[in-house]
């Protein structure tokens, strides 16, 4: 594990980023600070188990409020830096792409500044030995056809959506602080993540959601869309794993080594449904499935080479998706409350504008 006595995490009330902390609590010794901005999905229910935990303190607040980030960097100290704080939903980001712009190009870019700062006022050790790592996402790459290799480490930039040109934009940002200024930093991209505390926004706790309720399962188009999947603790511990072993400047790929169609995931989950939660008429659960019509510009397949990070991190997923997807639905089951809690009048709007009207 890294030798960090003090981590700053943003994004830590997000779906990937609760998870780190749970992560980085259970297995790592250093303290944690926390900046989230708490939009619609940020939870601190997500961390109510460790919000008294004495390594962790929350602070509620913005990347791109500059005077917060200098005041917390110069009271916490944090040895490294993990940036998860981002807008993530394309289609979120085809509805109105002005928050993706504002918080993952120039919260990264007001976040970049100050810890640059911090860094050049640090002791010479101290300076070689502080991280900067920028959480980003596959989606960058583009899209593949079904015959073509997982995206490397050098696959060329080509996003579709302004979700991933927004990212894009971020990794290049973080790229041109390390070559330009010599800011240590480290970038992850990484598959679609899957796990307990996601928002219901996404495929697959909407699903379990909607089956649980027997209302109708939306998917987009035929369902012939590819994704890698990554359970997210297996995301966390790779985190982690760059964190302590990576090398300032690089580009890491991570993945789960588990293509599979959006239409087969729906069908995994409705299967499972069926035998842990058996619809009141006993119809099969993917009766319920649905097809919309297609979102703009959806990318047809992502795949990860995740060579790079296995070969010189010593990485590798633990969970299958069978394993995983099991622990995901078992998850929610048992967090009903949660989920209840998270479907607010926004999710409710998101869901008329995104599915309803697509009918």
């Amino acid at each position: 594990m890294p030798k960090i006595n003090t981590l700053l995490v943003t994004g830590g009330a997000g779906f990937i980023g609760a998870n780190f902390i749970h992560t980085w609590l259970k297995n790592c010794e250093g303290n944690l600070v926390n900046l989230d901005k708490l939009t619609y999905a940020g939870n601190l229910e997500s961390l109510s188990s460790v919000a008294r935990h004495p390594r962790h303190t929350f602070i509620k607040g913005d990347i791109g409020d500059r005077g917060l980030l200098e005041n917390i960097l110069t009271e916490y100290r944090p040895d490294a830096i993990v940036n998860f704080a981002a807008e993530s939903h394309v289609d979120r980001s085809i509805s109105a792409p002005d928050d993706f712009i504002q918080t993952n190009v120039v919260g990264t870019f007001n976040l970049l500044e100050s810890s640059l700062a911090y860094w050049k006022g640090l002791s010479p050790d101290r300076r070689v030995a502080l991280r900067f790592l920028h959480v980003s996402t596959d989606e960058v790459y583009g899209s593949l056809n079904k015959e073509d290799p997982g995206f490397s480490e050098t696959t060329p930039y080509s996003p579709n959506s302004p979700y991933s040109a927004s990212k894009a934009s971020s990794d290049h940002l973080v790229r041109a602080y390390h070559h330009t200024y010599g800011l240590p930093t480290l970038t992850t991209n990484c598959s679609n993540n899957y796990g307990p505390y996601q928002f219901p926004e996404k495929l697959i706790p909407l699903v379990i959601d909607h089956a649980l309720t027997g209302k109708p399962i939306p998917i987009y188009g035929d369902g012939s869309n590819i994704r890698d999947w990554l359970y997210v603790e297996d995301h966390c511990r790779a985190i982690i794993a760059v964190l302590d072993k990576g090398t300032p400047g690089e580009v890491y790929n991570i993945g789960g080594n588990s293509e599979k169609t959006n239409l087969n995931i729906v069908r995994t989950i409705c299967t499972i449904m069926d035998e842990l939660t058996p619809l009141e008429d006993n119809r099969c659960h993917d009766t319920l499935i649905t097809f919309v019509k297609d979102r703009p510009g959806h990318d047809q397949r992502y795949a990860i080479d995740a060579t790079k990070i296995k070969k010189e991190i010593g990485w590798a997923p633990i969970e299958t998706f069978e394993t995983g997807i099991s622990k995901t639905i078992g998850w929610y089951l048992n967090h009903a409350q949660w989920v209840k809690n998270v479907k607010d009048g926004d999710y409710q709007n998101w869901m008329e504008t995104n599915y309803d009207k697509r009918k």
